[in-house]
């Protein structure tokens, strides 16, 4: 990755001391006005960012600690993603607390609130459905995996959902498949909507009656997929949203002897251990954590929207007739 302008850069650039620019950057009195204009442009022709972690402890502050609002860290997903934005945190000597709201829109806002009142300087949130227009006026919060509804300035990291569903729908037309089943979750969060969006857009005419959604857990995404398979005109694949659905097909294809093609979205844990391995869409985690707190650290008047790729990892699953 390309290296980030530092104080140091910019002094250079605009012929000045060091104290100057922290000065300026600190916005700090007794700087005239034609060298803060120096410091500034030269701030504008690097794109130089303060870091705020490394300012608020430059200013005698305590540590700066980050709040990360989550769906469920008991999910594989965010257990990793809670681990990679700590280890990215530690990189500015930043402390990070984690909550989890379990699929109720109505704690989430709680534990917003909460942290807040505790001192938290900032946030991470993966946001839940519904509008968060109430952040707004709230702490500094960076939005990661979701776009949050009612917040269009806000900053978010996401990943390419749509390249994902669209990358594993078109693998599994590659190897014969045209009735291929959707199994996913809340249709109205910006990924689940994506992952769906690139699905459709691969197959072009899809038939609804093999569209699942708002089904959350294993065993019910296990019931679903035992009732598709038992129509008179059965699914021959499937693609999953996300690693509980995946896990969920699994499930229901254990004790039957139907073996349907699928593609799931998110690897997992022995993923690569059945047989055949599960053929899935994975991404770096780390990249979408190092991302948020980024774009966490270095404040901007613009919203910023950070996409991060994906791929397709080739196990068997998917590649079965």
């Amino acid at each position: 990755m390309e290296r980030k302008p530092t104080m140091a850069d910019v002094a250079r650039h605009a012929g000045v001391s060091l104290k100057t620019v922290s000065r300026v950057v600190n916005q700090e009195p007794h700087v005239s006005s034609d060298v803060q204009r120096r410091v500034l442009d030269a701030i504008s022709a690097l794109g130089f960012r303060r870091n705020e972690a490394a300012a608020r402890l430059a200013r005698g502050a305590t540590m700066l600690t980050i709040g990360l609002i989550m769906e469920n860290i008991s999910n594989e997903f965010y257990a990793r993603l809670a681990k990679a934005v700590e280890a990215a945190a530690a990189e500015h000597d930043a402390l990070v607390v984690f909550g989890s709201y379990e699929e109720r829109p109505e704690r989430e806002r709680m534990l917003v609130e909460s942290m807040y009142a505790r001192g938290v300087d900032s946030l991470i949130v993966v946001p839940s459905a519904g509008d968060h227009g109430w952040l707004a006026e709230g702490p500094r919060a960076v939005f990661v995996d979701r776009v949050p509804e009612g917040l269009p300035a806000a900053d978010v990291v996401q990943l390419d959902d749509v390249t994902g569903g669209r990358m594993a729908t078109e693998h599994l037309m590659a190897h014969g498949h045209r009735r291929i089943a959707l199994i996913s979750d809340d249709s109205g969060l910006s990924s689940v909507h994506n992952r769906a969006l690139g699905y459709r857009e691969a197959l072009g005419e899809v038939d609804e009656s093999l569209v699942v959604s708002g089904v959350f857990d294993p065993w019910r995404v296990s019931h679903e997929v035992g009732r598709l398979l038992d129509l008179a005109d059965p699914p021959t694949a499937f693609f999953a949203t996300n690693n509980r659905a995946a896990i969920g097909i699994l499930h229901a294809l254990r004790d039957r002897t139907e073996r349907p093609a699928f593609v799931g979205f998110d690897d997992f844990a022995l993923a690569d251990v059945f047989n055949p391995g599960v053929t899935v869409v994975r991404y770096d985690t780390a990249r979408l954590a190092r991302s948020a707190v980024d774009l966490l650290l270095t404040p901007s008047d613009t919203p910023r929207r950070v996409r991060v790729p994906v791929e397709l990892i080739v196990r068997g699953s998917g590649e079965q007739r």
